[in-house]
């Protein structure tokens, strides 16, 4: 930590559910295409109605992070939580850290990912990394990410249907690797 702070970006998106965290993510995801790794996550339906969630890397690789019929003892709300949901999107993350030079998306930190226990130190190893990285929390209390959204050098930003259009634009302008920081990848 000491001496090596750099001053790339840490960006937490916030806000109540359905508001456009995810949409903000994708469509950011979209604008870097190759310079980003990551995952979000995205609700899968039946009859319409939402019976679980799917994770999604930005390789494409898709994985059931829960759902309502899915046998595990890991539970929020309704919804039993894969333990092995998010090995694809945790691989990608670390991947990317090794290899270097990349901006770092991560829709979510929030209660299902918390309970899967890979996920906590992979997302540590994201948040503490020299890499630009942009990730979701909840708006309402989570013990872990109430913690994140205090950090120092960390930027919290609330989505709200005024600005969440515009965020995917404003915050590609913010992205960008240090050219020192560039060398180290790859």
């Amino acid at each position: 930590m000491g001496g090596e702070s750099m001053a790339t970006p840490k960006i937490l998106l916030t806000g109540p559910p359905g508001i456009g965290k995810t949409t903000v993510i994708k469509r950011l995801a979209s604008s870097l295409g190759e310079r980003a790794r990551g995952f979000y996550t995205e609700e899968q339906r039946e009859g319409g109605k939402r019976v679980g969630f799917v994770a999604v890397t930005l390789r494409g690789r898709r994985a059931v992070l829960a759902h309502i019929g899915f046998p595990s003892p890991l539970k929020v709300g309704k919804y039993h939580v894969n333990p092995q949901g998010l090995d694809e999107a945790l691989e990608e993350l670390e991947e990317a850290l090794v290899e270097g030079g990349k901006i770092l998306l991560v829709d979510e930190i929030g209660k299902m990912e918390l309970l899967i226990p890979r996920f906590r130190e992979v997302i540590e190893r994201v948040l503490s990394s020299p890499w630009p990285v942009v990730a979701t929390v909840p708006a309402k209390p989570v013990p872990y990410t109430d913690e994140v959204k205090k950090r120092p050098g960390f930027t919290l930003i609330e989505v709200n249907r005024d600005n969440r259009d515009l965020l995917p634009s404003k915050l590609l302008n913010l992205l960008v690797v240090p050219p020192e920081l560039e060398k180290q990848g790859r």
